[in-house]
């Protein structure tokens, strides 16, 4: 008998959109880059749909971006950084280290 070990719990990132602002496409692009980017790192990421011209980014609960309180949308190079910094700090990001401008 084959025993099941449970595998390692890894984050959960959510990115919640505005339905109404017709920001999925955008939401579905930000998951990709993630998903692709942090594959081993990260066990999900979650589209919420939402409203009143959300876009959100959350990672296991910590709010990592608002597209209210920091003025718009995040560039992926910057959003990809705080992710990184939070699952893999060691894990260097090649071209995406640089200095966001």
């Amino acid at each position: 008998m084959t025993s099941l070990i449970p595998p390692a719990k890894t984050p959960r990132l959510s990115i919640e959109y505005c339905t109404g602002c017709r920001w999925l496409l955008r939401a579905a692009w930000m998951a990709q880059e993630l998903l692709t980017t942090f594959e081993k790192e990260l066990a999900e990421v979650a589209l919420q749909p939402g409203s009143g011209g959300v876009f959100r980014v959350e990672l296991d609960g910590e709010l990592l971006w608002d597209r209210k309180a920091d003025g718009g949308f995040p560039d992926i190079k910057l959003l990809k950084q705080r992710v990184r910094d939070r699952v893999a700090p060691q894990r260097s990001l090649g071209h995406s280290d640089g200095a966001v401008s």
